[in-house]
């Protein structure tokens, strides 16, 4: 099968400063890629040049087989192009129901958004538990999953997620990373950007390190995981102690 989305010798920036300087990478249709990388290595903008933000100045991208390069943003997400960003996107003062709703305001075919909201909310039961509560009162890890059932109100073939976990506790990453596997598992192709490497590649089937605005290494997730070297730089010092293969006791 064909990638859904292919980057190649993609450059990209703002201003005078090119931030991408010759990305290359696949995804494959139904899989999780994270990207991992130091702050300001180009993990951001590399999905603000897949849903259209910010247009490469050298290079392609190609969704299932078409350029996307002179598409608009919007081309894009009628496309199936669905773009999360780290900043929290709900409506605080709106019911979390109205922000669901808010997922299909585009639409013309009112059938076909009931009938996508009834998708969503079987797939995030949170939102209607909590439909009439404003969005503002639920928890970070609510809120993104709340998120997370807007977007396919829009029936998405590709998300992009950047810096799900912020700001979250440790339960609430773990619901977040269960809920992004799960679109995975229902056929949808999801590209992620996670600070924090360990969550993010324990939950990816491919992983790939970003620096400098070059993809330097791509593998399984679980590989770069039991990569010494990226558990070093990448996920602190326990990560690198945990990587190291166990010795046994001196006698």
């Amino acid at each position: 099968m064909s990638p859904v989305l292919t980057l190649r010798s993609v450059v990209a920036g703002y201003g005078a400063g090119d931030i991408l300087k010759g990305v290359d990478l696949e995804l494959e249709a139904g899989t999780v890629t994270c990207l991992i990388g130091p702050n300001g290595a180009g993990k951001s903008t590399v999905l603000k040049t897949v849903s259209g933000l910010l247009n490469p100045r050298l290079g392609t991208i190609t969704y299932q087989g078409e350029d996307l390069n002179r598409l608009s943003p919007k081309a894009r997400l009628l496309r199936g192009i669905v773009h999360v960003p780290q900043e929290r996107s709900l409506f605080p003062s709106m019911s979390v129901w109205d922000n669901l709703l808010m997922g299909g305001y585009a639409m013309k075919d009112q059938r076909l958004v009931r009938s996508r909201i009834d998708d969503a909310v079987k797939a995030f039961p949170i939102c209607t538990k909590r439909a009439k509560e404003h969005a503002g009162s639920l928890s970070g890890g609510e809120q993104k999953q709340v998120e997370l059932a807007r977007t396919l109100v829009l029936d998405p073939t590709l998300i992009l997620l950047d810096e799900p976990s912020i700001g979250l506790d440790p339960r609430s990453r773990t619901t977040v990373f269960a809920s992004i596997r799960a679109l995975a598992s229902d056929g949808r192709t999801v590209l992620l950007v996670e600070q924090n490497a360990r969550s993010g590649l324990s939950a990816a089937d491919v992983g790939a390190v970003l620096e400098t605005g070059v993809v330097r290494l791509v593998g399984s997730g679980a590989s770069l995981l039991d990569d010494p070297e990226v558990a070093r730089l990448y996920l602190g010092a326990a990560g690198a102690q945990a990587s190291r293969p166990s010795t046994p006791a001196s006698t």
